[in-house]
């Protein structure tokens, strides 16, 4: 049975619950479905700089607890976003110039600059302490949205494990790593409990963000309400915790754990986290200092939605007992190998190509290393400087950084390839207008440009950031974009 509370229907039983476990601020609590969801996006720091950050987000209200993050509304709404009129204007151009004709259709999200992200959301990275040269495990990724905020923090060292169960989500996950310019990452899809089988005390950190019952995207997802039950909650408990008994055998002593729901149920949440410790005795929960908007209760933080910052998480951190320091950071098991011999007698096409193309002397450097270089399928890939763990046994949607095809003794760059590029990295490249060329290349259009006067790949720009490659010849950039990623963009 359910009942109607103000524009939005909620199920019975979680009222009822919600009243019993806020009490009082249960009233406040279900008044908050009256409000518009928070949104928000997080620049990605591996494409952009400090100049172009303040440029695309100006106007925005940052997030209290993710340095890149920041809030906006719908660009309808923009001119009623604030009561100040020359912050509206601001607002406003921000949206016209770098977030149009929505944040997700916008060039810029093509190019990798941002990922849309629920604000509340942003807050359990926060708390994992990434540092540079880890191993971090991001157990359940799809669609990205942390793994790519790991990557951030990893700042391209160590390796970002992202792993998806579900084969379709999980390609939507190798999507979104791509498209943010991510070369040190393994991106799996497999049952946590054949991880574990694999990479036992292997991993630094790891993230858990466990599929609940999704309590806090009732204000944006009328899915979720259709697909909550009080049945539901029990089984996403049953699941998280086998999905935590997996997690705590892959983390190495010393490491962190970050468990975190967008749910408020606590038998998925604190309760979990007090039957997680009472089987585990090598664990315990980390004290932490919470943010503005955020509730500290039993040393686990929460987010609510009537408080005005997002639309609902659960957030714990678990310590394993030992000692972890920066000369033991990484993956530190049976490492894959590179090329064979045959391999690497065969790379006269893809050495042509860098000569042909790429400028900068580091980069060139670490193409030619083929130590580093290895085949998946295909296409010729680079590892990350750290190596990749054992390849075999694994499913695998990505791993390292894939370059590009060799065929028929000649080499295919990759898109994916494109988009870690910088424009002082290569030879050749195309800058387009945000607001026409650009919108014409994500169509698959070719476009007429006096960059191609000089025949060969070339890297295609926006604001400085990379969407991908051109063929330059005669004046024209004929279009590489991949096909699977084209979009009509109307202005």
């Amino acid at each position: 049975m359910i009942v109607s509370h103000m524009s939005i229907i909620l199920p019975e039983e979680f009222i009822k619950r919600m009243k019993e476990d806020l009490g009082d601020e249960a009233d406040s609590f279900l008044k908050s479905y009256l409000d518009t969801p928070k949104r928000g996006i997080r620049i990605n720091p591996l494409k952009t700089d400090y100049a172009l950050e303040s440029r695309i987000t100006a106007g925005l209200q940052k997030t209290p607890w993710e340095s890149h993050g920041y809030y906006y509304a719908d660009s309808n709404l923009t001119e009623g976003n604030s009561e100040n009129a020359e912050e509206a204007s601001i607002i406003a151009e921000t949206y016209r110039d770098y977030l149009s004709p929505s944040p997700g259709r916008s060039p810029l999200h093509a190019a990798g600059a941002y990922y849309i992200q629920e604000p509340s959301a942003m807050a359990p990275v926060s708390y994992l302490d990434v540092k540079p040269g880890m191993c971090v495990l991001d157990l359940c990724a799809a669609p990205g949205g942390k793994s790519t905020q790991i990557a951030s923090y990893l700042k391209g060292h160590g390796i970002l494990i992202a792993n998806e169960i579900i084969p379709e989500r999980a390609r939507i996950l190798s999507q979104n790593i791509e498209r943010l310019g991510i070369t040190n990452s393994l991106v799996t899809s497999q049952k946590p409990k054949e991880l574990a089988d694999r990479f036992p005390a292997a991993v630094d950190r790891i993230l858990v963000d466990a599929p609940c019952s999704g309590e806090g995207m009732f204000r944006k997802d009328q899915t979720a309400i259709d697909e909550w039950s009080a049945e539901n909650v029990k089984m996403c408990a049953s699941r998280q915790e086998e999905i935590l008994e997996s997690a705590a055998v892959m983390l190495k002593p010393g490491g962190k754990l970050v468990y975190s729901t967008c749910t408020f149920s606590k038998d998925e949440d604190e309760e979990q986290i007090e039957r997680f410790l009472g089987r585990h005795a090598d664990y315990h929960v980390a004290q932490v200092k919470p943010c503005d908007g955020m509730r500290y209760e039993k040393q686990c933080l929460r987010i609510f939605p009537q408080d005005g910052y997002g639309e609902g998480h659960f957030v714990a951190v678990l310590e394993r007992e030992g000692e972890l320091s920066g000369d033991s950071y990484g993956y530190h098991g049976a490492m894959d190998r590179g090329l064979n011999n045959k391999q690497k007698q065969a790379l006269a096409p893809f050495y042509d190509f860098i000569e042909d193309t790429v400028s900068d002397i580091k980069v060139i450097e670490r193409l030619k290393d083929t130590t580093r270089l290895f085949m998946f399928g295909n296409n010729l890939c680079i590892m990350p400087e750290s190596g990749l763990p054992i390849l075999s046994g694994l499913k695998i949607l990505r791993a390292g950084l894939e370059l590009g095809e060799i065929k028929k003794d000649r080499f295919i760059p990759s898109h994916s390839f494109a988009m870690t590029l910088k424009p002082e990295n290569v030879k050749r490249t195309a800058e387009l207008s945000i607001n026409t060329d650009a919108g014409q290349y994500l169509n698959g259009q070719s476009i007429k440009s006096p960059a191609a006067s000089d025949n060969g790949w070339t890297l295609v720009t926006v604001s400085g950031i990379p969407l991908g490659w051109a063929k330059a010849s005669n004046g024209m950039l004929k279009n590489h974009y991949p096909k699977g990623l084209r979009i009509n963009m109307a202005y």
